[in-house]
């Protein structure tokens, strides 16, 4: 079974080639009894698992040898470190073996290594800011990867036409519009690992990050399409094939979408079943997670999509239904194992670069593609905020279109896409190829060394990295009932009001189906929030160096209701204990005015009495 996985984790099988002979059993005639052996050598029975066991170490000794330095980490990403790492592996396997050993196959990135950065991603999403900002999200990931990729493809056929791009890269216009799709997509994995170092505005990163991973439905049918029609053949392609590769563009993207919203609902109502199995809560996580993934891909749907809305879809009812420890465990094991597919992702290109014999060279092709990639995205980019523009209360201004424009790195999907390209129906593949690792290379490296200064000179506006406060959160659930009103009143339906009648809804019957009793009765915010101050002001305790109450003298409360907690309040118990430590939770973060406290005294009062959408008999 180990040695069936070989192929499939881009290791290669032992002695692979060479003619098995016939084996003797022990006892045979002619042949005496082999004896009792001290030591004995089995590299081939242990040869897979070691070799990926030692492919994670060095991705994580290289981790740490990065980090040593500070002044390294924060001029170059981790993600271009890593490559050139991969670079000099697989310089050093070449020189020895004498071929390239290692290579980043398709069906191990698809399978094993993008799920778990995708899932991460999804899970851990600011879900308000994504669904604030989903309407230009959506329309760069479809609109701009559309745009993208029909432009880059024909202006390559175009180049081609003017005799810029060698004879001998043999390829027609579908060709050229195939190469178009897959080198067209913005990679989730180049994005995050390059724009979480650069700490842009959350509005941003958001919008960048969420095209990266939404466009996956478009990528997957625009290859899909083309490669289908290049097999056909130019000439054999009717009216009704176009029709198709439309629809199938909505079969993939909400087909995926909706198979991660069934395993969402199917996570969140199987926690909350799991309160006497708590040891197997973090393993339905993943499990169902993944599952989801190999659903889509199975059904050739888009697979990223399914996890990231299975993921978001599901966190807010499992985080309540899970225990604490559930909770750490989950997130923990979740960032190391998506930390872990990141750096053997980059690592495994720099190796799979190393192997010329996969690929060939055209200048033209080479650096057309480049200029294309980065003039038409920039182009695309700049009409369609022009246009979002007019519709969002909060303009993207130039400088944003910038960033975002630059931002549009491409990576491992890319490069998996390439190789799955058919060499005897595209005889142009290995000039692909190649063109492909330029690209990827020059946007990794290249941008991604020169962003953060770019940010800077910009002086785009950076993220803060702060939680909001008690008033700010107070506010912002008192605005958002007050624009539901207002849109109620005048009778527009606008976005405020879907969102506070999803709520509602949410609140009727999808938290208590999927929420266990004890979970949905504590799921009123600011008593939530109250009792996360209260965990905060006991830690803020022993760290200013009050002494640790004994279990009998500290209970936290569980807030099966109001009244507990007001009675097992952990500020009221240490200041019985007569500390001298800063007890009070309106200045845990900042101190307090006096406003702000009637602020909060005011949100109980609307709390339960805000304006709710009234009903409309049509």
């Amino acid at each position: 079974m180990l040695r069936a996985a070989l192929p499939l984790l881009g290791l290669p099988l032992a002695g692979a080639g060479a003619t098995e002979e016939p084996t003797q059993e022990p006892g045979s005639p002619g042949e005496p009894p082999p004896g009792l052996a001290l030591f004995r050598w089995q590299w081939h029975e242990v040869e897979a698992p070691y070799l990926v066991a030692l492919w994670i170490l060095v991705a994580s000794l290289a981790k740490i040898v990065f980090h040593l330095s500070r002044k390294v980490t924060s001029l170059v990403p981790e993600s271009c470190l890593l490559i050139l790492l991969g670079l000099v592996l697989g310089g050093i396997v070449l020189a020895v073996a004498k071929k390239a050993e290692y290579q980043l196959e398709p069906g191990t990135f698809f399978l094993f290594l993008l799920p778990p950065i995708v899932l991460d991603s999804g899970y851990f999403m600011p879900s308000r800011l994504f669904f604030d900002n989903l309407g230009a999200i959506l329309t760069y990931a479809v609109v701009g990867t559309l745009w993208n990729a029909f432009t880059t493809g024909a202006a390559l056929w175009g180049l081609q036409q003017a005799g810029l791009v060698a004879p001998r890269v043999q390829a027609g216009l579908l060709d050229f519009l195939l190469f178009g799709s897959l080198i067209s997509a913005v990679d989730p994995v180049a994005v995050l690992a390059v724009f979480e170092e650069v700490h842009v505005n959350e509005t941003l990163f958001i919008i960048v990050f969420g095209e990266s991973l939404l466009n996956d439905a478009v990528t997957v049918v625009l290859y899909k399409v083309c490669n289908s029609f290049v097999e056909m053949g130019s000439a054999n392609v009717q009216a009704t094939d176009y029709l198709k590769g439309v629809a199938s563009l909505f079969v993939v993207s909400l087909g995926g979408a909706a198979v991660g919203l069934v395993f969402a609902f199917l996570l969140a109502l199987t926690t909350r079943f799991t309160k006497r199995v708590r040891i197997i809560e973090p393993l339905l996580v993943f499990l169902l997670a993944y599952a989801a993934y190999l659903t889509a891909e199975m059904a050739s749907l888009s697979a990223i999509l399914a996890v990231t809305m299975c993921g978001l879809g599901c966190k807010k009812y499992v985080e309540a239904n899970i225990s604490h420890k559930s909770r750490t465990a989950v997130k923990y094991t979740m960032k190391t194992l998506a930390s872990c597919a990141e750096t053997i992702i980059f690592m495994l290109l720099g190796i799979s670069a190393v192997d010329s014999s996969k690929w060939a060279w055209d200048s033209g092709l080479v650096l057309g593609t480049l200029f294309f990639i980065l003039f038409f995205r920039a182009l695309g980019v700049v009409l369609q905020t022009w246009v979002l523009n007019q519709f969002r209360l909060v303009p993207l201004d130039k400088i944003d279109q910038v960033v975002m424009s630059y931002g549009g790195l491409r990576g491992a999907v890319a490069f998996a896409l390439v190789i799955l390209l058919d060499r005897t129906k595209i005889p142009a593949k290995d000039y692909f190829v190649a063109t492909t690792i330029v690209v990827v290379f020059f946007t990794v490296i290249v941008q991604g060394l020169t962003i953060k200064p770019l940010v800077k000179w910009l002086k785009v506006k950076r993220s803060e990295h702060h939680k909001p406060t008690l008033n700010q959160e107070l506010h912002e659930h008192t605005f958002d009932h007050i624009l539901a009103a207002v849109e109620d009143v005048v009778g527009h339906h606008g976005y405020h009001y879907w969102r506070d009648r999803w709520e509602q809804f949410d609140k009727k019957y999808l938290s208590q189906l999927l929420m266990r009793r004890s979970a949905y009765r504590i799921r009123d915010q600011i008593w939530d929030v109250y009792y996360r101050l209260n965990i905060r002001d006991a830690i803020s305790f022993v760290d200013q160096g009050g002494h640790v109450l004994s279990s009998t003298g500290l209970t936290l409360p569980s807030m099966p209701s109001r009244n507990s907690v007001a009675e097992t309040s952990v500020t009221n118990l240490l200041r019985e204990s007569g500390s001298g430590a800063c007890l009070d939770l309106q200045v845990i973060d900042t101190v307090r005015s006096g406003r702000d406290r009637e602020d909060a005294v005011m949100h109980h009062l609307l709390c339960g009495g805000l304006y709710k959408p009234r009903y409309r008999l049509l």
